[in-house]
Protein backbone atom coordinates (compact mmCIF):
# COMPACT_ATOMS: atom_id res chain seq x y z
CA UNK A 1 0.00 0.00 0.00
CA UNK A 2 1.21 3.03 -0.90
CA UNK A 3 2.92 5.66 1.43
CA UNK A 4 3.15 9.52 0.23
CA UNK A 5 5.29 11.51 2.66
CA UNK A 6 5.30 15.35 2.52
CA UNK A 7 7.86 17.33 4.76
CA UNK A 8 4.65 19.67 5.82
CA UNK A 9 0.86 20.74 4.50
CA UNK A 10 -1.84 22.61 6.05
CA UNK A 11 -3.55 19.12 6.65
CA UNK A 12 -3.54 15.43 6.04
CA UNK A 13 -6.76 15.07 5.45
CA UNK A 14 -7.43 17.80 3.12
CA UNK A 15 -4.05 17.08 1.07
CA UNK A 16 -5.41 13.61 0.44
CA UNK A 17 -8.98 14.79 -0.42
CA UNK A 18 -7.92 16.88 -3.15
CA UNK A 19 -5.15 14.50 -4.25
CA UNK A 20 -8.17 11.50 -4.30
CA UNK A 21 -10.24 14.03 -6.41
CA UNK A 22 -7.35 14.01 -8.94
CA UNK A 23 -6.39 10.94 -9.48
CA UNK A 24 -7.86 7.43 -8.57
CA UNK A 25 -5.85 5.93 -5.58
CA UNK A 26 -5.24 2.92 -4.57
CA UNK A 27 -7.63 2.14 -0.92
CA UNK A 28 -5.23 2.11 2.13
CA UNK A 29 -3.09 5.00 0.46
CA UNK A 30 -1.51 7.07 3.27
CA UNK A 31 -0.78 10.60 3.32
CA UNK A 32 2.02 11.45 5.95
CA UNK A 33 3.89 14.68 7.09
CA UNK A 34 6.43 16.09 9.50
CA UNK A 35 4.18 19.07 10.42
CA UNK A 36 1.09 20.40 9.60
CA UNK A 37 0.24 24.00 9.48
CA UNK A 38 -3.19 23.74 10.25
CA UNK A 39 -3.87 20.55 11.72
CA UNK A 40 -7.71 20.17 12.50
CA UNK A 41 -9.25 18.08 15.39
CA UNK A 42 -12.77 17.26 15.79
CA UNK A 43 -15.42 20.42 14.96
CA UNK A 44 -12.73 23.05 14.72
CA UNK A 45 -9.87 21.93 17.12
CA UNK A 46 -6.53 22.58 16.22
CA UNK A 47 -3.79 19.83 17.14
CA UNK A 48 -0.59 20.78 18.63
CA UNK A 49 2.38 19.01 17.20
CA UNK A 50 6.27 19.76 16.92
CA UNK A 51 7.79 19.04 13.50
CA UNK A 52 9.32 15.58 12.91
CA UNK A 53 8.25 14.21 16.48
CA UNK A 54 4.86 12.61 16.00
CA UNK A 55 2.77 10.77 13.49
CA UNK A 56 0.60 12.92 11.48
CA UNK A 57 -1.32 11.16 8.77
CA UNK A 58 -4.38 10.14 7.16
CA UNK A 59 -5.65 7.18 5.54
CA UNK A 60 -7.77 6.88 2.52
CA UNK A 61 -10.79 3.91 2.16
CA UNK A 62 -13.59 3.19 -0.37
CA UNK A 63 -16.48 1.47 2.04
CA UNK A 64 -19.12 1.60 -0.60
CA UNK A 65 -20.44 -1.26 1.17
CA UNK A 66 -21.57 0.25 4.12
CA UNK A 67 -25.01 2.94 4.46
CA UNK A 68 -24.86 6.26 5.74
CA UNK A 69 -26.24 5.56 9.02
CA UNK A 70 -23.88 2.48 9.32
CA UNK A 71 -20.82 5.19 9.54
CA UNK A 72 -19.91 5.05 12.85
CA UNK A 73 -18.58 1.40 12.82
CA UNK A 74 -15.39 3.12 10.34
CA UNK A 75 -14.44 5.39 13.73
CA UNK A 76 -14.89 2.35 15.74
CA UNK A 77 -12.16 0.01 13.90
CA UNK A 78 -9.73 3.16 13.41
CA UNK A 79 -9.83 3.16 16.85
CA UNK A 80 -9.03 -0.21 17.75
CA UNK A 81 -6.44 -0.13 15.21
CA UNK A 82 -4.26 2.61 16.93
CA UNK A 83 -5.36 0.69 20.34
CA UNK A 84 -4.08 -2.74 19.08
CA UNK A 85 -0.79 -0.52 17.76
CA UNK A 86 -0.06 1.14 21.11
CA UNK A 87 -0.82 -1.71 23.63
CA UNK A 88 1.76 -3.52 23.34
CA UNK A 89 4.11 -0.83 23.44
CA UNK A 90 2.34 0.46 26.81
CA UNK A 91 1.79 -2.95 28.36
CA UNK A 92 2.19 -1.09 32.34
CA UNK A 93 -0.15 1.48 30.82
CA UNK A 94 -4.10 1.54 30.61
CA UNK A 95 -5.26 2.61 26.86
CA UNK A 96 -8.80 3.05 26.17
CA UNK A 97 -11.00 5.01 23.42
CA UNK A 98 -12.75 7.47 25.14
CA UNK A 99 -16.23 8.22 22.91
CA UNK A 100 -16.41 8.52 20.65
CA UNK A 101 -13.21 8.15 19.12
CA UNK A 102 -10.04 10.05 21.16
CA UNK A 103 -7.04 7.03 22.46
CA UNK A 104 -6.22 7.57 26.05
CA UNK A 105 -3.07 6.17 28.19
CA UNK A 106 -4.91 6.47 32.17
CA UNK A 107 -6.34 9.95 31.94
CA UNK A 108 -4.55 11.14 29.46
CA UNK A 109 -4.69 12.00 25.85
CA UNK A 110 -2.19 10.17 23.50
CA UNK A 111 -4.08 10.52 20.01
CA UNK A 112 -6.90 12.43 18.16
CA UNK A 113 -8.75 10.89 15.22
CA UNK A 114 -11.13 13.32 12.75
CA UNK A 115 -12.56 10.96 10.34
CA UNK A 116 -14.53 12.79 6.86
CA UNK A 117 -16.61 11.04 4.78
CA UNK A 118 -18.07 12.01 1.60
CA UNK A 119 -21.33 10.25 0.36
CA UNK A 120 -22.80 8.69 -3.13
CA UNK A 121 -26.49 8.14 -2.74
CA UNK A 122 -27.26 5.93 0.40
CA UNK A 123 -23.77 4.61 0.47
CA UNK A 124 -20.42 6.09 1.92
CA UNK A 125 -17.70 7.30 -1.02
CA UNK A 126 -15.02 7.79 0.37
CA UNK A 127 -13.77 7.51 3.87
CA UNK A 128 -10.77 9.58 5.31
CA UNK A 129 -9.28 8.98 8.47
CA UNK A 130 -6.73 11.51 10.15
CA UNK A 131 -5.03 10.71 13.27
CA UNK A 132 -2.46 12.23 15.05
CA UNK A 133 0.13 10.20 17.02
CA UNK A 134 2.22 11.88 20.10
CA UNK A 135 5.42 10.06 19.55
CA UNK A 136 8.16 11.72 20.69
CA UNK A 137 6.71 15.37 21.65
CA UNK A 138 8.21 16.01 25.43
CA UNK A 139 6.50 19.28 26.19
CA UNK A 140 3.18 20.59 25.06
CA UNK A 141 2.44 24.16 25.34
CA UNK A 142 -0.52 24.65 23.82
CA UNK A 143 -3.77 24.74 26.55
CA UNK A 144 -4.64 21.29 25.75
CA UNK A 145 -5.79 19.78 28.86
CA UNK A 146 -4.21 16.36 29.02
CA UNK A 147 -1.83 15.27 26.42
CA UNK A 148 0.68 12.42 26.72
CA UNK A 149 3.31 10.99 24.81
CA UNK A 150 4.67 7.29 23.95
CA UNK A 151 8.42 8.92 24.99
CA UNK A 152 7.06 10.85 28.37
CA UNK A 153 5.48 7.55 29.49
CA UNK A 154 8.41 5.35 28.58
CA UNK A 155 11.47 6.84 27.80
CA UNK A 156 11.95 5.64 24.47
CA UNK A 157 12.65 7.11 21.32
CA UNK A 158 10.25 5.97 18.25
CA UNK A 159 11.27 5.25 14.70
CA UNK A 160 8.16 6.98 13.11
CA UNK A 161 8.24 4.94 9.29
CA UNK A 162 8.23 1.90 11.99
CA UNK A 163 4.97 2.82 13.78
CA UNK A 164 3.50 3.87 10.87
CA UNK A 165 3.82 0.96 8.88
CA UNK A 166 2.30 -1.38 11.88
CA UNK A 167 -0.26 1.33 12.11
CA UNK A 168 -1.26 0.56 8.27
CA UNK A 169 -1.47 -3.18 9.09
CA UNK A 170 -3.46 -2.76 11.70
CA UNK A 171 -5.89 -0.50 9.62
CA UNK A 172 -6.09 -2.49 6.92
CA UNK A 173 -6.84 -5.55 9.33
CA UNK A 174 -9.73 -3.85 11.01
CA UNK A 175 -11.05 -2.42 7.88
CA UNK A 176 -10.38 -5.99 6.14
CA UNK A 177 -12.80 -7.26 9.07
CA UNK A 178 -15.88 -4.49 8.06
CA UNK A 179 -15.28 -5.72 4.48
CA UNK A 180 -15.77 -9.18 5.51
CA UNK A 181 -19.23 -8.48 7.41
CA UNK A 182 -17.90 -9.16 10.54
CA UNK A 183 -18.91 -5.80 12.47
CA UNK A 184 -20.32 -7.55 15.38
CA UNK A 185 -16.26 -8.36 16.84
CA UNK A 186 -15.79 -4.60 15.93
CA UNK A 187 -18.36 -3.29 18.31
CA UNK A 188 -17.91 -5.93 20.67
CA UNK A 189 -14.08 -5.28 21.19
CA UNK A 190 -15.20 -1.44 20.86
CA UNK A 191 -17.18 -1.77 23.76
CA UNK A 192 -14.48 -3.86 25.83
CA UNK A 193 -12.15 -0.95 24.72
CA UNK A 194 -14.29 2.19 26.37
CA UNK A 195 -12.83 4.45 28.47
CA UNK A 196 -14.40 4.19 31.86
CA UNK A 197 -16.54 1.16 30.49
CA UNK A 198 -17.27 0.28 34.11
CA UNK A 199 -18.72 1.98 37.32
CA UNK A 200 -20.46 5.29 37.58
CA UNK A 201 -18.12 8.34 36.66
CA UNK A 202 -19.41 12.29 36.23
CA UNK A 203 -20.66 13.82 33.77
CA UNK A 204 -21.82 17.79 32.20
CA UNK A 205 -24.37 17.81 29.65
CA UNK A 206 -26.02 21.43 28.78
CA UNK A 207 -28.02 21.99 31.57
CA UNK A 208 -26.60 20.26 34.29
CA UNK A 209 -23.47 17.50 35.81
CA UNK A 210 -24.26 14.19 36.92
CA UNK A 211 -23.16 10.82 37.98
CA UNK A 212 -23.46 7.86 35.31
CA UNK A 213 -22.44 4.74 33.68
CA UNK A 214 -22.33 3.95 30.18
CA UNK A 215 -24.66 1.67 29.02
CA UNK A 216 -24.06 1.28 25.14
CA UNK A 217 -22.93 2.92 22.36
CA UNK A 218 -25.60 2.57 19.39
CA UNK A 219 -24.89 2.20 15.97
CA UNK A 220 -25.54 5.76 15.37
CA UNK A 221 -22.07 6.50 17.79
CA UNK A 222 -24.61 8.10 20.34
CA UNK A 223 -23.44 7.05 24.26
CA UNK A 224 -26.33 5.80 26.46
CA UNK A 225 -25.19 6.37 29.90
CA UNK A 226 -27.32 5.42 32.61
CA UNK A 227 -27.48 7.43 36.31
CA UNK A 228 -28.05 5.45 39.87
CA UNK A 229 -31.66 6.09 39.76
CA UNK A 230 -32.26 4.07 36.37
CA UNK A 231 -32.90 7.08 34.53
CA UNK A 232 -31.34 6.55 30.87
CA UNK A 233 -29.74 9.62 29.08
CA UNK A 234 -28.78 9.54 24.88
CA UNK A 235 -26.09 12.10 23.71
CA UNK A 236 -24.40 12.92 20.33
CA UNK A 237 -21.24 13.59 20.35
CA UNK A 238 -20.60 17.30 21.83
CA UNK A 239 -23.73 17.02 23.85
CA UNK A 240 -22.02 15.67 26.89
CA UNK A 241 -18.80 15.72 28.41
CA UNK A 242 -16.45 13.15 30.26
CA UNK A 243 -15.45 15.34 34.03
CA UNK A 244 -12.08 14.44 35.18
Amino acid sequence: MSIIHISETTSTNEYLSELQKKEKLEEGTIVWTDFQTAGKGQTGNSWESEPNKNLLFSILFYPDFLEVAEQFILSQAVSLAIVDTLKPLLKNETVSIKWPNDIYVGNKKMVGILIENTIKGNSINTCIAGIGINVNQEIFRSNAPNPVSLKQLTGETYKLNDLLKTLQNNLLTRYVELCNNNETNTVLDYKENLFRKDGYYPYKSSDSVFEAKIKSVLPSGHLVLEEKNGEILKFAFKEVQFLF
